[in-house]
C-alpha cells in the first residue's frame, strides 16, 4: 500500500524506524496530534505548537531559511514540506539525502481530510487520522449554517501592504463562512496593494496576527485610508493553519464571524 502526496509521489507505509523532520509549523503540530511526537527529530523555529512537545526537538532554521547541514546530521527518513511554506530549491536539495520527501499543498478547509489520511497512512496512524476527520467534519458542519455574507480585505503584511488571492487556503476557509476576500487583478497569490484600491469594494478589513504581527495601533492607520469600513484584528493561526489546528480554527471562525456581522 502507498499514499500519494501533492507532488504525485507514492509513499509506502513506514513500519520501521521513522525519523521525521517537519518544515511546516502547522504540520509539526499535526504530527504530534497523530501521536508521532517521539519520532519527530527536527523542526523550524516557527514550529511552536504544541509547546510541551516541540521544546525538546532541534531547530533546523526557518521555513525558508533551512540549514541543510543540520538536517543532514539528523539523518531523517521522512521530510514534510509545503508548496507555499518552503522554497522549491531547498526541497530539491534535501531530496539528495532524505529518502522520503512528503509534499503538501492544502488549498481549502476540506483538504484537511486527505491531509490527515496522508500522514496517518504513511506513519501507520490511520485510526487517529480518522478520529481527526470526524472532529473536523463535526466542526465544519456548523460553519455553513446561518451565514451572513460579506466582502473582506485580509491583510498579511505592512510596508508594503499585502493581501492574498482567492486561490489560497485562507481565502477558501473564509469563503466557507460567507466572507469573500477582495479580488486582486495581479497574478501573484500574495499581491501587494494600495489600500485606496479597495474603496467601495469591501465591507470589512481583517488584520492578521501573522506573518505580520498587526496590533491595535495599526487599526487606526487602516481606518484612515478606508474610512467607514470596520477594521478588526484576527488570529492568523486560526485562519491559516491547516492540520489539527484547523478544527479549533473552524470553531474560532464560527464565533468570530457571528460576533462581527455589522
Amino acid at each position: 500500500m502507498s499514499f500519494i502526496d501533492h507532488a504525485g509521489t507514492p509513499h509506502p507505509r513506514a513500519k520501521d524506524v521513522r525519523r521525521i523532520v517537519s518544515l511546516v509549523p502547522s504540520l509539526t503540530e499535526l504530527v504530534c496530534a497523530l501521536g508521532l511526537a517521539d519520532e519527530l527529530v527536527g523542526r523550524t523555529g516557527f514550529c511552536i505548537h504544541p509547546r510541551e512537545c516541540v521544546h525538546r526537538i532541534p531547530k533546523v532554521g526557518g521555513t525558508k531559511t533551512v540549514d541543510l547541514d543540520a538536517i543532514r546530521a539528523l539523518a531523517p527518513t521522512h521530510l514534510i514540506v509545503n508548496v507555499d511554506e518552503n522554497r522549491l530549491e531547498t526541497v530539491e536539495a534535501l531530496r539528495a539525502f532524505v529518502p522520503s520527501v512528503i509534499v503538501t499543498h492544502p488549498l481549502g478547509p476540506l483538504d484537511n481530510l486527505p491531509l490527515y489520511r496522508l500522514l496517518g497512512g504513511i506513519f501507520d496512524r490511520d485510526a487517529r487520522a480518522e478520529a481527526l476527520c470526524r472532529e473536523f467534519m463535526a466542526a465544519y458542519s456548523g460553519c455553513t449554517s446561518d451565514l451572513v455574507r460579506a466582502r473582506v480585505l485580509y491583510l498579511i503584511w505592512r510596508e508594503p501592504w499585502m493581501t492574498l488571492s482567492r486561490d489560497t487556503y485562507i481565502s477558501r476557509t473564509l469563503a466557507a463562512f460567507g466572507w469573500q476576500t477582495w479580488a486582486s487583478t495581479r497574478p501573484q497569490r500574495y499581491p501587494e496593494l494600495a489600500l485606496e484600491e479597495c474603496r467601495g469594494a469591501i465591507d470589512r478589513v481583517l488584520l492578521s496576527s501573522e506573518p505580520y504581527a498587526f496590533r491595535e495601533r495599526h487599526v487606526a492607520e487602516v481606518e484612515h485610508a478606508l474610512p467607514s469600513v470596520p477594521v478588526d484584528l484576527i488570529d492568523g493561526e486560526m485562519v491559516s493553519w491547516y492540520g489539527s489546528r484547523a478544527i479549533d480554527g473552524l470553531h474560532y471562525l464560527t464565533r468570530f464571524t457571528r460576533e462581527h456581522r455589522h
